[in-house]
């Protein structure tokens, strides 16, 4: 499994990656293995501003 160690995790198997005021988020090889197939997935657009704790995406499997 491979964990990067410039990401943030969180204990929901996600990551996030801060580059100055920018951040790149994505799934773990473990969420993406127990996803299996990915048929949908919903993101905001590119540089938009997000609340805090609010949802921004969504993924079906």
């Amino acid at each position: 499994m491979n964990v990067p160690d410039d990401l943030k995790y969180s204990t929901d198997h996600e990551w996030m990656r801060i580059d100055g005021n920018r951040v790149t988020i994505g799934i773990t090889d473990y969420a993406q293995d127990a996803l299996g197939d990915i048929v949908f997935v919903q993101v905001p657009d590119l540089d938009s501003t997000v609340a805090a704790g609010a949802s921004i995406s969504e993924v079906e499997s």
